[in-house]
């Protein structure tokens, strides 16, 4: 039996239509750059990725926001990343305390949950 290695990526659900407000979202604020989806996939929704991380945005007629589940990404600068999104008016809030890590959670445009994470007394 083999073992999972790692994610490949993420995906989250947007409204249809969604696609510009997530561009701003996630690329002006969180810093992700847009990749093309391949030509064989529907040219609704988007991809992004930062580093490793890859994240895919698909459009879901019946949208509904993930508002418990979600991703958490991992960042080396929380506080910039923080003061970016408040900047924007993006709501962020503190939950309670992990240990080896600092957090904050806020929503996207369309109401998914997202964790920002950074480990702290530990290497990176």
């Amino acid at each position: 039996m083999s073992a999972l290695l790692a994610y490949d990526h993420v995906q989250l659900a947007i409204p249809r239509g969604g696609e510009d407000r997530a561009r701003a979202f996630f690329i002006g604020l969180i810093g992700m750059r847009e990749v093309p989806k391949p030509d064989t996939l529907s040219a609704q929704g988007c991809w992004f990725e930062s580093g490793e991380v890859s994240l895919h945005l698909g459009v879901d007629p019946d949208f509904r926001p993930a508002t418990k589940a979600h991703p958490a990404f991992l960042t080396a600068d929380l506080d910039g990343l923080r003061a970016r999104l408040e900047a924007a008016r993006v709501v962020c809030r503190d939950d309670k305390p992990l240990a080896g890590y600092r957090r904050f959670f806020t929503v996207d445009p369309f109401g998914n949950r997202l964790e920002f994470m950074q480990r702290v007394g530990m290497a990176s």
